[in-house]
Parts: structure tokens; sequence; C-alpha cells
């Protein structure tokens, strides 16, 4: 792989859509304070697909939530499209996340008791998007872009595992965002389904979505545009491996 700067985005590159700033966490236990980031500095384009990998406790996870607006960078700047995620109320992050962030998680996250349309629209019920019916009508468009438009009843329980995992990126389409993040989001199914999936997350960053994804599998990884590797809260390597 050949190492490229990973804040210089070249003549005539997309703009920035991410961008962290010596980003530093440090969380504190009792009183022990662990340093999860150590200054890192990162630049991820409008529209590019990105995988971050590294071994467990290397600060992966934390990197995510930090462009997500789960967690704040203890020193440092977090920006989005130019604004300021480290400077927003916990109420405006939640408002910003539903309405530019798409999460999807290694282990569906879906609410058992509702169906699959149900947990599909979910996001636009918080953000109280158009009328109800809208609302379905597009958590319902979205689950027949995944292929499961004739299985739009069914709860979690009576799906596959694969298929969970499709009502989850259905569900993080809702909103329309301009960022989907995944968090290990095939390391919970088959190989055989795991490439399905990430087909989909393809499909979707071919149609202008910016892609995100922590993974442990490296053949994964390099299928994405490029790959973060992350060490002891820094990263180390940046790379396009195509």
């Amino acid at each position: 792989m050949t190492s490229t700067p990973s804040l210089d985005l070249g003549a005539g590159a997309t703009p920035a859509l991410i961008e962290l700033v010596g980003v530093e966490k440090v969380f504190r236990t009792g009183q022990i304070d662990y340093r999860a980031l150590r200054g890192v500095d990162l630049s991820i384009a409008d529209g590019d697909m990105v995988a971050v990998v590294g071994p467990s406790g290397s600060g992966k996870s934390t990197i995510l939530n930090m462009i997500t607006g789960i967690d704040r960078p203890t020193i440092g700047t977090v920006e989005f499209d130019g604004e300021r995620l480290d400077q927003l109320s916990e109420e405006q992050l939640a408002v910003w996340r539903g309405a530019n962030v798409g999460i999807i998680f290694q282990f569906f996250q879906l609410l058992p008791t509702l169906s699959a349309l149900e947990n599909a629209v979910l996001p636009l019920d918080f953000l109280r998007r158009g009328s109800k019916r809208e609302r379905f009508d597009r958590a319902r468009h979205n689950l027949e872009l995944v292929g499961l438009g004739d299985k739009v009843d069914h709860l979690p329980a009576e799906l596959s595992g694969g298929e969970q995992q499709r009502v989850a990126i259905a569900r993080s389409m809702a909103a329309d965002p301009r960022l989907i993040v995944g968090d290990e989001p095939t390391g919970n199914l088959d190989t055989v389904t795991a490439g399905e999936m990430f087909e989909l997350l393809e499909r979707l960053n071919a149609e202008g979505k910016t892609i995100l994804f922590v993974t442990h599998d490296r053949e994964l990884a390099a299928k994405a545009r490029r790959v973060i590797e992350v060490r002891d809260g820094l990263v180390v390597d940046d790379a396009r491996p195509r």
C-alpha cells in the first residue's frame, strides 16, 4: 500500500466533509486516565468510502464516536461540513445526528417487538419529518431497495441475520443522510452474506453517500477506496488500495 498524508486533499480533490484536528480523548476510570486517542488529524472527503482498521483497543471506535458526535474530544476539534460538532450541545448533536448520519451496528439493534417496516421508519419518527404516510412510504421504499419489499411486516425474530442487517441498512437510510457509518457492520454475518452487505454499501457510495466503517476484516477493508490504520490512539497508515 502507498501511504498518503491524511490532510493533503490535493489539487482538484473533493472538499472534506469531515475534519479531525489534533483530537485527543482521555477516559477516566476512578483515578486512572486512559488516552484512547493521542492526537489524530484526519480528513475525509465527501463521497469517499473509508475503512478503519486496527487491533482491539487501538482507538477505532473512539474515532467513529468522535465523527458521529457520540463522544467529544478532550482536546482538538471535530468538524462536519464546516460545523464544529465539539461545540454543539447534546440536544443539538442529537438533532444533527438524526439528520446527517445513518448508523449500522454489528448486532443490528432492531427493536424486537416492531416489524421491519416499523424499525425502518424510526429515524423519521424521531425527526418528525413529513406526514405519517410519507414516512412509512419512504421506509417501505428503502426496504425494497435492500431486497426486503416482501418482508416489511416480519418481526426481527422471523428474519435471518443477513435480513436483519438489511433492515438496519434501510433504517440508516431513512433520513437520506450524507454519512453512513458502520461499527463492524458485517462482523456478525457469514462470508457470503457479508459480501452481499458490502455490495449494498458500495451501491450507496456510488449514489453519493460517504461511507465509513470499522472492521477487523482486512479483506473487506481492502475493498474500500481508502484504508486508515489506527494503533495506540494514532493514525499510523492511510492508504488507497484501489
